[in-house]
């Protein structure tokens, strides 16, 4: 799907008083006012497999929840940001040490961010998996002091080098822990962005974090030592980015632009206003040596594939026949699918209301439309009337397997941001109670009912304990449980670099919890959809076969493992069904 480049201009605004004073601070004389401008301080974070999974990327954004630096679970991953209109359903922030146990409000799952304060991402020897860090560059990576990722630079906001700060801030934010939606919310916030400036910081954050691997490689082999703050190496791996796009696609802006204006953003922060010669001479290197560097980088598997060396092991591992396509999958852009009510209207009207509005689409599954060119939910026809939502289309196979019918009690559990339940419903009228641990989450939920005009009973609780449950059995259960959420990376880029190897164990148990606990809860006869969004086997197959051997349970017929896919006709992520029923009192 061809990108569209955010219009900006290309020269940022003459320095004013304020900015040489920050720039004097840098030097030496004396902090520089910490806003950047009246009004502009630290800010705190601002708070989307919704409606399906994260539609990531500049134009689609995520998750499985995009909520909190921690707490995934629909990245993903939402229509209002980058999940459903963006990633699956689950994300997290910084703050504080790793936790123990696992974290609930990341829409990928619990219990994925690493450390805070002083963070190493170090490079692995190569073809070791032993080891389970974060993300492995050839530098270190050590945050010795708090820099200012706040600070409102004095620059035009329609300008590149505007968007490349609040990129590169968003970079080093999720360096420290924070999920990259999460992370763009609070750069938006901190710098006051409009809609125009927002879009392009995201459009550059997304490809930067695709890229991430190749662009550090490139990075480390033009410098003795990891630029300091973390924003500056931030700003290097976007503008690397922009001048060195994947293979097949065109660069996005001239390279004589992001040069220029990638020196104009170093000029007009305080922290490293001292490096704007120094980020001139990597990137102009960089053109002139491009050929023997790109060479040398892509040497590294790091480069190659833009993966964790423990991540592309366990893919080759768990699909050594399309492990290399799996991988690549992960690294394309998503696309922007819509689920269509079929209580307000058909997929062949819907079809045609698209063409008259000049949009071209395809259809890919029973209700699943997917737009050639992505756009905002504000501009796709009928979405504010609730005549479609986004979600992924293997997303969309979950409400048409629980087999519902009017009348029956159903529970989706994990439903936060409501993509799943809104389907279930406009199946058919049955009593939903829709479930997540984390009641913030649940505001994304009614709101997205409301759009859609359906209601259910909305509850806050952790599904794998009994205190929120009235004691009455359902006759259906979706289990959309936790996971790595490493099947939606086209969507949460982000998410390879904020995984653990030791994750998939931690989630895989909490899973295990949640399922023994859910299945006392269904009526004898009735159906459990156990549904991950996870390519490891320990977190789907494994998980599968082990809880029908605990409880005797009946397996049904199921998609199983599906492999992210795009094509003609054909276009998901990659999520695992497995369906079960209860035997009969």
């Amino acid at each position: 799907m061809t990108e569209k480049r955010p219009t900006l201009t290309l020269k940022p605004k003459a320095p004013t008083a304020d900015t040489r004073r920050g720039r004097a601070a840098a030097k030496g004389s004396g902090p520089a006012r910490p806003g950047g401008a009246a009004g502009k301080g630290p800010s705190g974070p601002q708070g989307g497999h919704g409606g399906g999974r994260p539609q990531g990327g500049p134009g689609n954004a995520p998750a499985r929840g995009q909520g909190k630096p921690n707490g995934p679970r629909e990245a993903a991953r939402d229509p209002a940001g980058p999940r459903d209109a963006g990633p699956r359903e689950g994300y997290r922030g910084p703050g504080g040490p790793r936790e123990t146990g696992p974290r609930r409000d990341d829409p990928r799952g619990p219990g994925n961010t690493p450390p805070r304060g002083t963070q190493r991402i170090e490079p692995a020897a190569r073809n070791d998996s032993s080891r389970d860090e974060g993300p492995r560059l050839r530098h270190s990576y050590e945050v010795k002091a708090p820099d200012q990722r706040d600070y409102r630079p004095d620059l035009r906001e329609d300008s590149l080098a505007f968007a490349l700060l609040g990129a590169a801030s968003s970079l080093a934010r999720v360096r420290a822990g924070t999920a990259l939606p999460q992370a763009l919310a609070e750069v938006f916030q901190a710098y006051d962005a409009q809609p125009q400036a927002r879009g392009a910081m995201q459009d550059i954050a997304y490809r930067a974090m695709r890229q991430l691997g190749r662009s550090g490689t490139l990075l480390s082999l033009m410098t003795s030592k990891a630029p300091e703050p973390a924003m500056l190496a931030g700003l290097l791996e976007c503008a690397l980015a922009l001048l060195d796009p994947p293979e097949g696609s065109e660069p996005p802006y001239e390279a004589f632009t992001v040069v220029d204006q990638a020196v104009g953003a170093a000029a007009a922060h305080p922290d490293f206003a001292h490096a704007k010669a120094m980020v001139n001479a990597v990137l102009r290197r960089f053109l002139r040596e491009r050929e023997a560097l790109v060479a040398a980088a892509l040497r590294e598997s790091l480069a190659q594939w833009n993966y964790p060396q423990w991540w592309i092991d366990a893919v080759r591992t768990a699909y050594p026949e399309a492990w290399q396509d799996i991988l690549a999958a992960g690294n394309r852009q998503p696309p922007l699918t819509l689920r269509v009510n079929r209580r307000k209207t058909d997929v062949d009207t819907y079809m045609n209301m698209l063409a008259a509005a000049g949009m071209r689409a395809e259809q890919v599954g029973p209700s699943a439309v997917r737009l050639a060119q992505a756009v905002g939910v504000a501009q796709i026809p009928g979405f504010a009337d609730g005549l479609v939502s986004v979600q992924d289309a293997g997303a969309q196979l979950a409400a048409p397997l629980l087999d519902v019918h009017d009348g029956m009690r159903v529970l989706d559990a994990c439903a936060a941001p409501g993509g799943k339940s809104g389907h279930i419903l406009e199946l058919a009228d049955v009593d939903l109670t829709a479930l997540d641990a984390d009641a913030r989450r649940l505001v994304r939920v009614d709101q997205n009912l409301e759009r859609l005009g359906l209601s259910a009973t909305v509850k806050a609780g952790p599904a794998e304990e009994r205190g929120w449950w009235d004691g009455v059995q359902y006759d259906r259960i979706l289990a959309d449980v936790p996971c790595t959420a490493s099947g939606i990376v086209r969507r949460h880029p982000d998410i390879r670099w904020l995984r653990r190897k030791s994750d998939t164990h931690q989630l895989a148990t909490l899973s295990s919890k949640i399922l023994d606990n859910l299945w006392q809860m269904l009526k004898p006869d009735g159906k459990l959809l156990f549904v991950t969004c996870s390519l490891w086997p320990q977190e789907s197959e494994a998980q599968a076969a082990a809880f029908a051997v605990r409880h005797g349970a009946v397996r049904l017929d199921a998609p199983g493992q599906l492999l992210p896919h795009s094509g003609a006709g054909r276009d998901h992520d990659g999520l695992f069904y497995a369906l079960f029923q209860k035997a009969g009192a």
